[in-house]
Order: structure tokens, then sequence, then C-alpha cells
């Protein structure tokens, strides 16, 4: 079976892209196992840190679960047209030490979604993500996109996704990255 690992880029508990990977993994095929992890906990990158104490525990953990899996989706918020700090921050500890990337993201396949309350979607941060993604040596899916703007408006109080043709859509969206992500296995 294969085995997706989500995570949302926000420390936010109620942040749209955690509601928009908890409807993923609610949409996920049968056939697909969906986990989901956090970057909460991981401490803002420091190489004395790194050099005294090692990779923190928070970081560790998440290398381990990540280099366990066949699949990564990266559900992201766009900060200021970009990435957000916080989670670039974590993938800086993800790839520490440098030997230990292939391990943990090479050949991995990666996809990239988002949620954003504005209109323009996530469009600049997922191809701000592109180098990144290149340089850790991850296999990303381009089979579909998926960039949500609006997002309040999609989500109910509750934090569930209420649109249908948006849910339809991310249906569609993970069942085409676990079909890539096993055969990229």
């Amino acid at each position: 079976m294969t085995t997706i690992l989500g995570l949302a880029g926000s420390l936010r508990r109620s942040s749209f892209n955690a509601m928009l990977l908890r409807a993923a993994s609610e949409l996920a095929p049968a056939t697909l196992t969906f986990e989901i992890a956090t970057i909460r906990g991981i401490p803002l990158y420091d190489g004395d840190v790194e050099a005294a104490a090692g990779i923190p525990a928070p970081a560790q953990a998440l290398k381990d679960r990540i280099a366990s899996v066949d699949g990564l989706l990266l559900v992201k918020p766009e900060y200021n047209n970009s990435l957000p700090g916080v989670f670039k921050n974590a993938i800086d500890w993800l790839s520490r030490p440098p030997a230990d990337i292939p391990r943990v993201f090479g050949g991995r396949a990666v996809a990239l979604c988002g949620a954003t309350p504005g209109s323009g979607g996530t469009g600049l941060a997922q191809a701000a993500w592109l180098p990144v993604l290149r340089t850790l040596g991850t296999r990303p899916w381009f089979g579909r996109s998926l960039l949500v703007s609006n997002a309040s408006h999609v989500f109910d109080a509750d934090g569930r996704l209420v649109d249908a043709k948006l849910r339809d859509r991310l249906a569609a969206f993970i069942a085409g990255f676990a079909e890539f992500a096993a055969r990229a296995k």
C-alpha cells in the first residue's frame, strides 16, 4: 500500500492549510495510507545548536517519518508572495546534515497545494518551492494543480470543506498524486 505524509506549512491551529490537509486525508482513496504530521515544535535553525546538540528531536522524528513514506504532500500558505518562513525553516532542519538528504528526500514523490484567504491562490508560493525541491532531489508531481483562493468561503466554522467543486478537485488531486507516488516507489 502506498503511504503519503501530509504537512501543513502553518503553525496556526485553525489555518486554512491545516483544514485543507484534513480534507485531503478524508478524501484519500481507500488504497492509500494517508498520514498527517506537524512542523510544530521544530525550533529556528541555528548551526550552533546543531553543532552542540545535533538535530532536535521533533526534526529528527519528522525526518524519519518522511524517509519511511512513498510521498510527501506539502500544503502551504503563501506569505508575501512566497513560501512561509516557518515551513522553510522546518525543511532546513530536515535537510541537516546534508549527507542525510538522499535518505529523507532523494527521489521522494512530492506534491504541492495550498489555500489562502486572498484571490491569488498559492501559485507564487508553489513556484518558490521548486528550487528547494530540486536542491533536495525530490520528484515533484505536476499532474494537477490545486490552488485554493478565497479559502474563508470554502470551509465552515468547524474547518470542514463545504465547497462541493473543491471537494471533487481535491479528491482527484489526491488520487492522482497517490498514483504517481505508487509508480515512483
